[in-house]
């Protein structure tokens, strides 16, 4: 039977250090603190939530993990991004990007001045482009390997009505996902996505609430996400144990994206054509 070389012993362990921006709330919040939990520590980023930033950085220290915090305004780019640098420098290194900030919108692409359709292209496509450049360097100089681990959403892999710039943008992250997997594995740095669906967050309008409470029928799960469940993933690309994965997206979404087929006979009405007609009826 073939043998598997172990690996240097540089390599194991989880990473010491990571970034996640957007990590004020939500998804990124999750995520910072999951890696904590792990022995990481975590560089918080935020754009104007600045003592949510502060909470998750309380939550992370709690942990027993080193927790520094830095501004991070993605519609001026490419000049914040320098925060990544910052807070590598403080951490003493970067071993695990997660590009988590994002934003999106509601109205149709018929309607949309073009402002809003480059605010949202800016924030959750051209932001984690840069974030990533930056990021990347830190780990080839370092010449440790790395993570970078790009949180998308369902919508990188099937469209939805009034989310034009936002499903172009997470689409285009998943493809640069594939693109950089390719580019830095000669540096032993994997790049994944992570897509998650409906999840119980402050984008979702339901922080910190109980998704076991929101009952949502057209879900094979029966419910939304938790922040956590998809901050367990991520954790789990940013170990060891992930190493020969690159170049893969992992959807957390409860079993949304099977249910086309399924959901296309039930529609009764042209309710769907309307921009948060999905949200209206989840709301009842």
């Amino acid at each position: 039977m073939a043998t598997i070389a172990p690996l240097p012993k540089e390599r194991i362990g989880a990473p010491l250090r990571a970034v996640v921006t957007g990590s004020d709330s939500g998804i990124g919040r999750a995520v910072a603190v999951a890696l904590a939990g792990g022995g990481v520590d975590v560089g918080i980023t935020y754009h104007t939530d600045e003592s949510g930033a502060a909470h998750t950085a309380e939550l992370a220290r709690d942990r027993g993990a080193q927790a520094v915090v830095r501004q991070l305004d993605l519609d001026d780019l490419p000049t914040s991004t320098a925060a990544i640098d910052e807070l590598a420098e403080e951490l003493g290194g970067l071993d695990v990007l997660v590009n988590c900030a994002g934003t999106g919108s509601s109205q149709k692409a018929m309607d949309m001045d073009f402002d809003t359709w480059r605010h949202v292209l800016s924030v959750d496509l051209d932001g984690a482009f840069l974030c990533t450049q930056r990021a990347a360097r830190h780990m080839i100089d370092a010449g440790r390997g790395g993570r970078v681990i790009n949180i998308t959403s369902v919508h990188e892999h099937a469209p939805k009505v009034g989310a034009a710039p936002y499903c172009a943008a997470k689409a285009g992250l998943g493809a640069l996902t594939k693109v950089l997997a390719l580019e830095l594995a000669e540096h032993d740095i994997t790049v994944n996505s992570v897509a998650p669906g409906e999840i119980s967050t402050p984008m979702t309008g339901q922080d910190d609430a109980d998704p076991r409470e929101h009952p949502r029928p057209g879900l094979p799960l029966g419910r939304p996400g938790h922040a956590d469940e998809v901050a367990s993933v991520v954790a789990f690309l940013a170990t060891p144990a992930a190493g020969y994965v690159t170049g893969s997206s992992y959807v957390v979404d409860g079993g949304m994206l099977l249910m086309g087929p399924q959901t296309s006979q039930l529609v009764g009405d042209e309710s769907w054509r309307r921009p948060g007609a999905a949200q209206e009826v989840a709301d009842v």
